[in-house]
């Protein structure tokens, strides 16, 4: 992982001791301030369209930021293009990225109930053409972005999202680095030698059962075999949604295995901003 490079500059003192009847030292100091334009985060929402379907994203970026700056898919859990997402995307914004929040099902449809979460989530995964032209759409609206450096772009996902920035690395996508927050493994498209190109971090709640030990023991054997270059952490103790603040409050009323872990929550956004940083050097 690269570090943080801080330059630091600080102003030369001059002394220049003048010859006079009281023998004393006059001095000069000079210094130097560096100008600091603070951020201006910016949220906007923005429509595209993946073939005939409406799509509502929502773009986020330091307005007052100079230069072009790496552009940052984020794909929703299965609740849908909800408040969370546009969080993380604001998060990003606020590292120094422009952050698209993708709509994966169309018009910004959000979910209220397992059920119904489970079949927009279905729908889209089992026909994966379908979700790789809504990926493919969101990635080209990120890429055109004016402060966006097209030619750098990462993605994370969360959840179902998780799943869909894993299927898109193995397809091959225009992507240097994919995270996947607690997503699932149960891919439409696994890994194949010299395809899966990004960086892949994979950020899983070692209690999480939706997430078995059988799909993590294909998934990495796929990965290995493919010769990706990845990295897979678990944390002990963490379920499903581990970085969710909501995730409690759904896991009592619909009684499923659904936890928010701080510690956790923390320790997988650190490890994704490293991987950013090394990918961006930033």
């Amino acid at each position: 992982m690269k570090a943080f490079y801080i330059l630091f500059f600080t102003g030369a003192m001059f002394f220049i001791t003048a010859c006079g009847a009281d023998n004393t030292p006059a001095t000069d100091e000079a210094t130097t301030e560096e100008a600091t334009i603070e951020p201006k985060i910016v949220g906007e929402e923005v429509s595209y369209k993946a073939d005939t379907t409406e799509m509502i994203g929502y773009i986020a970026y330091d307005e007052n930021a100079t230069g072009k700056r790496p552009g940052i898919l984020v794909v929703h859990e299965w609740w849908g293009h909800n408040d969370y997402v546009r969080k993380r995307a604001k998060m990003l914004a606020e590292l120094g990225y422009v952050a698209l929040a993708v709509d994966m099902y169309g018009d910004g449809k959000q979910a209220d109930h397992p059920d119904d979460a489970g079949k927009f989530a279905m729908s889209v995964m089992q026909n994966f053409p379908t979700a790789e032209a809504r990926f493919n759409a969101a990635l080209e609206v990120l890429k055109n972005h004016p402060k966006v450096a097209s030619e750098e772009i990462g993605a994370i996902g969360y959840c179902f999202g998780g799943g869909v920035v894993l299927s898109m690395a193995n397809t091959g996508a225009d992507l240097d680095a994919v995270a996947s927050f607690h997503g699932s493994l149960g891919l439409p498209v696994m890994p194949e030698k010299g395809k899966t190109t990004a960086k892949v971090l994979v950020l899983n709640g070692a209690a999480d059962p939706f997430v078995t030990p059988e799909q993590i023991a294909a998934y990495t054997a796929a990965m290995d075999k493919a010769g990706a270059d990845y990295q897979f952490v678990n944390y002990e103790g963490a379920v499903h949604a581990f970085t969710s603040q909501g995730a409690d409050a759904y896991g009592e009323k619909f009684d499923l295995p659904l936890a928010y872990n701080k510690e956790a929550d923390e320790k997988s956004w650190e490890a994704m901003k490293a991987l950013f940083s090394e990918v961006f050097k930033k």
